[in-house]
């Protein structure tokens, strides 16, 4: 399963051809408005990639606000609730592939 996100993740990453604005969303806008050093256009919009292609519309949304209010990621972690459980690992699983895909531009 996690060979097939890759692939779908590379091949919408082709798709896009480096040109242009590339993937715009919550994820995107999140990472760019967080103004961290490693942030770049192209990086948050291969990670916005990697997010259509591994969350949904509300987790992605849920996520983004991890950009502004990283306590609120911890509390997400850290919580005993199912639901929270069950968004954290689709999460991690998230990030992990975001982690191998997407690499910073040093500008």
């Amino acid at each position: 399963m996690r060979y097939l996100l890759i692939a779908g993740a590379l091949a919408s990453l082709a798709a896009c051809g480096g040109g242009g604005r590339g993937a715009t969303g919550d994820i995107s806008r999140a990472c760019l408005e967080a103004d961290r050093r490693a942030a770049s256009p192209a990086l948050c919009s291969c990670v916005q990639q990697v997010a259509n292609q591994s969350l949904s519309g509300g987790d992605q949304s849920r996520a983004a606000a991890f950009f502004a209010d990283p306590q609120l990621a911890q509390d997400t972690r850290q919580s005993d609730r199912g639901s929270d459980e069950r968004f954290w690992t689709r999460y991690r699983a998230f990030t992990d592939l975001a982690s191998e895909i997407c690499l910073p531009v040093d500008a």
